[in-house]
C-alpha cells in the first residue's frame, strides 16, 4: 500500500470482515469476548469510511468556509475513534462485571477457538500492512489504524489463549472454572487495552483545543526559527505553533528595533523564506506566517496585554520567545 486512500481502504474492508466473522461467532459460542471484538472491528468500520473522505480533505488547500483548511477534521476522527472504543470497552467491562456476579456464562470453545486463531491472524496481517505502508505514507489516520490493528491483534491473541484454556479445563475436569473463564478474558482485555484509547483520545482533544506539540516537535521547530535569525538584530521573537493532525501551524512575530535595516518589504520577504526553509527541514507539511513588527504590543499574548519582561534568551512558557537585550 502506497498511497494514503488504498491503505486506509484496506483498513476498513478488514475491520468490516472480521466484525462480521466476530458476530457470527458470537451467536455460535455464546462468548462476550469474541462479541467484543466483533464490536471493535463494526465500529472501526464505521468510523473508517469517514477516515477515507477526511484524508482526501486534510490534503486540500484552504477554502472560503475552512480558512485554515481541513487538517482539524482529523484529530476529530482521531478522537471520535478513542471515545468509541471507550464507550464499547466500558460496556464490555461492565457487562462482564455483571456476568461474574450472576454466575457466569458457558460457552463453546472449540468455535471460539477457530474465531480467535482467525483474528489473531488476519489482525496481525492488516496490522503489518500498515507498518509497511508508513515507509510511503506518512499520516497521522494511518499511524492510529496501525496502533489499532496492534492492540486488535494482542487483543485476539489474549481471547485465543483463554479459549485453549478453556479447553485444557474441560478435558481435566475442571467444570466449575468454566463458566468464568469469558468473563475474566474480557475484563483482563479491557483493564490492559484502555489506556490505548485514551491515550488517542487525548491526543485529539489536545489538537483541537490547540496545546502546542510535544516539545520533542516544538523545540527544534523554535531552534530552527533561531538560526534563521541568527545574524538579525532583533528585539524579540515569539515563536506560536500547533498542530492539528498531520500539519504543524507557526506563527513567528519578529520584533525588530525601529532603526533596523531590515525594514524594507524585500528584505523581510528574504528572511520569510530563510525561516520557512529552516523550520520545513525538521518538519513537513507546514504553514509558517512570519511578522515584522517594531512594537512589542503586537507580539503580546492574544490577550491583547502587555506584560514586562527582563531581557532573556529563555523562552516563555505559552508562545515561546528569545528576547535580545539591546
Amino acid at each position: 500500500m502506497k498511497t494514503e486512500s488504498s491503505t486506509l481502504a484496506f483498513s476498513a474492508f478488514m475491520a468490516l470482515f472480521i466484525g462480521c466473522a466476530g458476530i457470527v461467532a458470537t451467536l455460535a459460542s455464546n462468548s462476550q469476548a469474541i462479541l467484543l471484538d466483533g464490536l471493535f472491528n463494526l465500529i472501526y468500520f464505521s468510523v473508517a469510511l469517514v477516515t477515507i473522505k477526511v484524508s482526501k480533505l486534510a490534503s486540500r488547500p484552504d477554502s472560503d468556509a475552512y480558512p485554515f483548511g481541513y487538517s482539524y477534521f482529523e484529530s476529530l476522527v482521531n478522537l471520535c475513534k478513542g471515545l468509541l472504543i471507550l464507550g464499547v470497552s466500558i460496556f464490555a467491562l461492565v457487562d462482564a462485571v455483571a456476568a461474574l456476579l450472576t454466575g457466569g456464562r458457558v460457552i463453546s470453545a472449540g468455535i471460539a477457538v477457530v474465531y480467535a486463531l482467525f483474528a489473531t491472524a488476519a489482525c496481525s496481517l492488516t496490522a503489518w500492512v500498515m507498518q509497511r505502508s508508513q515507509r510511503h505514507v506518512h499520516s497521522p489516520l494511518v499511524a492510529a489504524d496501525k496502533l489499532n490493528w496492534v492492540v486488535n491483534s494482542i487483543i485476539s491473541a489474549a481471547v485465543l489463549a483463554a479459549f485453549c484454556l478453556v479447553m485444557l479445563f474441560e478435558r481435566i475436569g475442571w467444570q466449575a472454572i468454566l463458566p468464568y473463564v469469558d468473563s475474566v478474558l474480557v475484563i483482563a482485555v479491557v483493564i490492559l487495552c484502555l489506556g490505548v484509547p485514551v491515550r488517542m483520545a487525548s491526543q485529539a482533544l489536545r489538537e483541537l483545543l490547540n496545546k502546542t506539540p510535544e516539545e520533542s516537535l516544538a523545540e527544534p521547530v523554535r531552534q530552527a526559527v533561531a538560526r534563521a535569525l541568527a545574524n538579525v538584530d532583533t528585539h524579540e521573537v515569539r515563536v506560536r505553533m500547533v498542530r492539528p493532525g498531520r500539519l504543524l501551524y507557526v506563527m513567528v512575530h519578529v520584533v525588530l528595533p525601529s532603526a533596523s535595516s531590515e525594514a524594507s518589504l524585500t528584505q523581510q520577504d528574504r528572511l520569510r523564506q530563510r525561516i520557512d526553509e529552516e523550520v520545513r527541514r525538521e518538519y513537513s507539511p507546514v504553514v509558517c506566517d512570519v511578522v515584522f513588527t517594531a512594537d512589542t504590543r503586537w507580539a503580546a499574548p492574544s490577550c491583547g496585554l502587555l506584560v514586562k519582561r527582563r531581557p532573556t534568551m529563555a523562552y516563555a512558557s505559552t508562545s515561546r520567545s528569545i528576547t535580545k537585550s539591546s
